[in-house]
């Protein structure tokens, strides 16, 4: 058996309301997190330690109650100078959710120790190591996090507890590819080297939910708080952050990769400020912004080129163009119609963007600007303060 069983996907979803409540609804499958897929590993691993037999399926029960049963798709009993450990090995199945992690191979080792030594987390191949600070883990910590953690130490608990153990383990989880699969990850800009990391806070993974990217925004700006930037940039994508490190010259760590959750950067910096954020993207992105809209994916906001329409008649736009713009095929073509007829089209979205932002952050002490590109990278359209304040 290689893939994770669904014996608890219905329980998962029995919530009256909120995501389970839409999921059941559409159908769609739950996943299970790396940090539960971990603890399934460990729980297999230390009871084979233990009685020499391997569960399988193995059970463990999540942080809300759920008991999801994994296949064991990996099993090792090893005998070594450092005496007896045991390999298990969960495939992890994430469900409909689109994530990198998907079909990787989770391993945990377990190793016993002398009495008195607690649980001990190691970082095996593929598993990152914590290198800045401004985590949920000190410098030099396996990227296994908290929640996880505490995960693994009640199911050994509870293992010794059924099978006279003494709980004291090192638990090593490795991650086959995990060194590779990470490079589609924020944990490089994170100071998160050597692999992926072990997550999860409820141990099931909701499909297209937005929370991991979300709480990878929050961490990028812990990050940079961290490291003492007083500057950050939130960019929609690659381009936009080539330009908002041109403009500024912003180290890397002060980059956050806000994708379409303008909301998600501007909600957490009013709660955990810095002095200034550069909002950099693209032209229709941003109009969305500038249109009152915090999440700007494709899905759950559309450029109102009516909205344009206004913003260009601001900048001295006669009926006829403020026609043209309002029935424009894409927000690109009226940003064009404008900078044809000397409209400032670009630069009254990234005012007014900023204007939103600075909104939303309810006058938190940050300074904004914001920076407007076409698809080419060029800057249609600025706003805020220019000049570089400080990384």
């Amino acid at each position: 058996m290689t893939d994770v069983t669904e014996a608890a996907g219905a329980t998962a979803g029995k919530a009256a309301g909120g995501r389970a409540a839409q999921l059941q609804h559409t159908g769609l499958r739950h996943g299970w997190t790396t940090g539960a897929c971990a603890t399934a590993a460990t729980t297999a691993a230390y009871t084979a330690l233990l009685t020499g037999e391997f569960p399988d399926p193995v059970t463990i029960t999540l942080p809300k109650g759920q008991t999801p049963a994994f296949a064991i798709a990996a099993e090792q009993l090893i005998s070594g100078d450092a005496g007896p450990s045991a390999m298990a090995g969960i495939v992890k199945d994430a469900g409909d959710d689109p994530d990198v992690t998907h079909g990787a191979l989770i391993r945990a080792t377990v190793r016993i120790l002398p009495p008195g030594s607690g649980v001990v987390f190691r970082a095996g191949p593929g598993v990152g190591t914590v290198t800045r600070p401004g985590l949920p883990l000190d410098v030099g910590e396996p990227a296994i996090n908290p929640v996880p953690r505490q995960l693994m130490r009640d199911h050994v608990a509870e293992v010794a507890a059924r099978h006279g153990g003494s709980g004291d383990v090192e638990i090593e989880v490795s991650v086959d590819h995990g060194a590779e699969i990470a490079r589609s990850t924020w944990n490089p800009r994170l100071g998160i080297l050597g692999g992926i990391s072990i997550l999860g806070t409820t141990g099931i993974v909701v499909p297209y939910s937005c929370s991991a990217w979300i709480d990878s925004i929050r961490r990028g700006v812990d990050v940079a708080r961290a490291a003492g930037r007083r500057h950050v940039a939130g960019c929609t994508g690659s381009t936009s952050e080539k330009v908002a490190v041109a403009v500024h010259g912003l180290p890397e760590d002060a980059l956050l990769d806000m994708g379409d959750f303008a909301g998600a950067v501007l909600k957490y910096l009013r709660r955990h400020p810095v002095d200034r954020l550069t909002v950099a993207g693209g032209f229709a992105k941003l109009s969305k912004l500038a249109a009152g809209h915090l999440d700007l994916h494709s899905g759950r906001s559309q450029v109102d080129k009516g909205f344009l329409a206004e913003l260009a008649r601001r900048g001295g736009a006669g009926e006829e163009l403020a026609a043209a713009v309002a029935s424009a095929n894409t927000g690109l073509e009226a940003l064009r119609l404008c900078e044809a007829a000397g409209v400032p089209l670009g630069d009254l979205v990234a005012a007014t963007a900023r204007d939103e932002a600075l909104a939303v952050l309810r006058g938190a002490p940050v300074a904004v600007d914001v920076i407007c590109i076409d698809r080419a990278g060029a800057i249609v359209g600025r706003a805020g303060p220019v000049g570089p304040r400080g990384g």
